[in-house]
């Protein structure tokens, strides 16, 4: 008897909480895994006409990759060059002020090589340094040859604070300046004016104000530098103690020091300066001058139009992102009969507009992923298979894959609205 009671007693339990739970589950929405796997039956159906709205998206996303990292590229190279005029240079210029003498005698306060030697003393870091001794002269060649020059009294490390490149022959070493010899370093133009090549200037002699010097070498500067810098076209190297006695003093136009590291030439430039200021008039004016301000501003100029040209390969993907929306609005017209039934099951609008959407982001960003895997490997293949070293940044493809969501978020937003709104009793009467 207890058993027959029991059995009905469950029974109706059973069947109301089965009722529940179909009641629940229809008026639940759609999970987003049943979304994603709706686009990519979608995506399976229409293989052909998805790959070919895919394809703008591939260019327009490896473009944006192969912009960026081609102006990486540029501002490195740009960076590189500018810093090989003297890496870690820092060159003191006398830019005006003046002592005043007897009888009321005005004498330019120049630096002098006892500066070079204070600021060599207090300074820590410094690997290299030298003065420099600017004449102009008419230089005689041999054989009534005569050419205006510029004769430049440097030291041996001249050679490596300004990274200059021997050609010929070799540049005069510290054995020559402690012995004044007699010897010259001539620019690459001038040697090749007027002895027809480098080679060819090694071992002649000329005569700098009656003096014979020989040629021993001849150089050039690591870039071309236009006349921006105080090497021109016309220059003669010769050690500085050899200058000296051209004009009997002690006095120097510039001097040039080398840092150990960079990080060390901005803190170095003020302190050499402050050193150079303490030991001379508080009228005089003197200059530091390094390339980190120049390398700063070329920084910055070139991340700028890294920028803008990012931004125009950019547009590409907004090219693409229409013929998404075209796509898809011709993708809503043609499964009109499959959202009226949805809808009559009970779909929602959110969730119509929502799987539409999906298939846009979906399309948009499969696109995307591929065009950022062809064009982040087409420079790495380049710094493996070549000697070139080619920047690669992973914003680049952060950039790429978020411009792919947002145009498929953009452009797939106007057909899943237009799906969302669409009247279940039309659609189904659509043939």
């Amino acid at each position: 008897m207890a058993t027959a009671i029991t059995k009905p007693a469950v029974a109706p339990r059973s069947r109301k909480s089965s009722f529940e739970k179909t009641l629940a589950s229809a008026r639940s929405t759609m999970m987003f895994s049943e979304i994603v796997r709706l686009a990519v039956d979608s995506f399976k159906t229409s293989k052909v006409r998805f790959l070919l709205t895919m394809l703008g998206m591939i260019i327009g996303s490896a473009s944006i990759i192969l912009v960026y990292t081609l102006g990486l590229t540029g501002k490195d190279y740009a960076l590189n060059l500018i810093s090989s005029i003297g890496p870690n240079m820092v060159e003191m210029q006398y830019n005006g002020g003046s002592v005043i003498g007897p009888d009321n005698t005005s004498t330019p306060d120049f630096m002098t090589r006892d500066d070079m030697r204070a600021v060599m003393d207090q300074v820590p870091g410094i690997i290299a340094s030298s003065p420099m001794l600017e004449e102009h002269d008419r230089v005689s060649m041999g054989g009534g040859i005569v050419k205006d020059s510029m004769i430049l009294g440097v030291s041996p490390q001249y050679k490596e604070v300004r990274n200059l490149t021997v050609l010929a022959g070799r540049f005069f070493d510290d054995q020559d300046a402690r012995s004044h010899t007699k010897v010259a370093v001539i620019v690459e133009p001038f040697a090749r004016a007027l002895f027809g090549n480098a080679r060819a200037a090694i071992g002649h002699a000329i005569s700098i104000k009656g003096i014979p010097f020989t040629i021993i070498g001849v150089f050039k500067e690591s870039i071309e530098t236009f006349g921006m810098s105080e090497v021109s076209d016309q220059t003669i190297l010769v050690p500085y103690e050899v200058a000296r006695y051209f004009t009997g003093s002690n006095t120097v136009k510039q001097i040039f020091f080398t840092m150990k590291d960079s990080s060390l030439v901005i803190p170095a430039s003020d302190e050499i300066l402050r050193i150079i200021k303490s030991r001379h008039r508080p009228t005089s004016v003197y200059t530091a001058f390094n390339l980190t301000q120049v390398l700063s501003v070329m920084g910055r100029i070139a991340s700028m139009l890294t920028i803008v040209l990012t931004l125009a390969a950019a547009i590409t993907l907004i090219v693409s992102g229409v013929g998404i929306m075209n796509s898809m609005l011709a993708n809503v017209q043609s499964r009109l009969k499959e959202i009226g039934i949805r809808k009559a099951l009970g779909a929602t609008g959110h969730e119509i507009r929502l799987q539409f959407l999906t298939e846009a982001v979906f399309l948009s960003l499969s696109g995307g992923l591929i065009g950022t895997i062809i064009g982040l490997a087409i420079p790495l293949s380049v710094g493996l298979l070549t000697p070139f070293s080619i920047p690669v940044s992973a914003w680049s493809a952060v950039i790429a894959l978020g411009t792919s969501v947002l145009v498929g978020v953009l452009f797939g937003t106007l057909p899943a609205n237009r799906a969302a709104r669409l009247d279940p009793v039309q659609t189904l009467k659509y043939e």
